[in-house]
């Protein structure tokens, strides 16, 4: 049973766009020296992990254009990428199984979380090469939660508070065998936002590993600056 990863990196990332004046695709964002999905592929340089899949775009002609050297050897480009997460990750693994097996692992990594500390992924994957489903990297939910009411010309305001005492914040890698993964994939709702979701359609339960508040995920702008400084102290 062998090891290996994945990264969806056909999007264009809209929200960070929106407020970066003339921005790349978010995982050419330029950051330490590199782009974001170099660091990103970086995270999962474990020498358990044989293979990084990168899905990307059809229509990606700037992959080509960086220097992915460091990676020889063990990074694949797979130009499939679909118009969903779950369609990338999906078509992702269809073309990768020609080299992979039914039973391997597979981590699916975002492109946009760059500074995956190696201790969270070493506890990752420890703790779910010995669990019957797999499970993901999460967070217990430290903030207060408040369920909006409708959004009105006065803008959103609050309808009630929520419990956190049972939440927490679904970070990845999230790492489960190949066969499963793909399999709950393809019968999930287009809705599914991450694997796991796609796993608990079918009834499982997968496993919560906590997390690192380091594993940020750049979504907006301002977590551009945040990810760079972690970065550069690295």
């Amino acid at each position: 049973m062998a090891l290996h990863a994945l990264i969806p990196a056909a999007g264009v990332g809209a929200r960070v766009a929106a407020g970066t004046q003339g921005a790349p695709a978010k995982q050419y964002l330029a950051l330490a020296g590199h782009c974001m999905l170099w660091h990103a592929i970086r995270c999962l340089s474990h020498p358990a992990i044989e293979t990084v899949f990168v899905v990307l775009s059809p229509e990606d002609v700037v992959f080509s254009q960086y220097d992915w050297r460091a990676f020889a050897g063990r990074l694949e480009p797979l130009y499939c990428g679909g118009a969903t997460r779950r369609d990338s990750v999906y078509n992702g693994l269809v073309a990768a199984m020609a080299g992979i097996q039914t039973d391997d692992w597979i981590l699916v990594h975002d492109a946009a979380r760059p500074c995956l500390p190696a201790q969270s992924l070493q506890t990752l994957i420890d703790t779910c090469l010995q669990d019957p489903v797999g499970g993901l990297l999460a967070l217990p939910c430290a903030d207060t939660v408040k369920r909006i009411a409708s959004e009105s010309a006065q803008g959103v305001r609050s309808l009630h508070t929520e419990s956190r005492a049972s939440l927490w914040l679904a970070q990845t890698p999230q790492m489960f065998r190949a066969g499963l993964l793909a399999q709950a994939l393809r019968l999930a709702n287009a809705e599914v936002t991450d694997e796991a979701s796609a796993i608990e359609q079918m009834g499982l339960q997968p496993r919560l590993v906590q997390g690192s508040r380091r594993n940020l995920k750049v979504t907006y702008p301002e977590d551009v600056a945040m990810a760079n400084a972690l970065l550069e102290m690295q």
